[in-house]
């Protein structure tokens, strides 16, 4: 599987991601980088916890990093969430806004995984 491959499989967007780091190798070693980010299991804890500042700050995060590196399902899964977050109080679209972005972000780490590998 190649850049274009895995970002085809994720229905994220590559052209914005090479106009932004110019080459594979570089989106290659972003992405790696972002399976080493700890801000996915720091949002998840946050939500186990019911601390909703600090879903919304890494929920927030989660986005701005997706968004910069074109991976838009998880940008719009992420921002959906935090502007769930953003009045930090809790509502019923929470938890399930939180289980999309869970599911997105699993997918994504799957086809990245696959990448890294091939």
């Amino acid at each position: 599987m190649n850049v274009k491959e895995c970002y085809q499989s994720m229905g994220a967007d590559y052209e914005d991601v090479m106009r932004r780091l110019v080459s594979e190798e570089r989106v290659k070693k972003f992405l790696g980088k972002l399976l080493e980010d700890q801000s996915f299991s720091h949002l998840t804890e946050a939500m186990e916890n019911g601390d909703l500042e600090k879903g919304f700050q890494v929920a927030h995060s989660l986005k701005g990093i997706s968004l910069n590196l074109g991976l838009t399902p998880l940008a719009e899964s992420s921002s959906k969430l935090t502007e769930a977050l953003r009045k930090l109080e809790m509502n019923k679209d929470i938890g399930p806004l939180f289980e999309e972005t869970r599911n997105t972000y699993e997918d994504m780490a799957a086809a990245v995984e696959a990448l890294l590998k091939s």
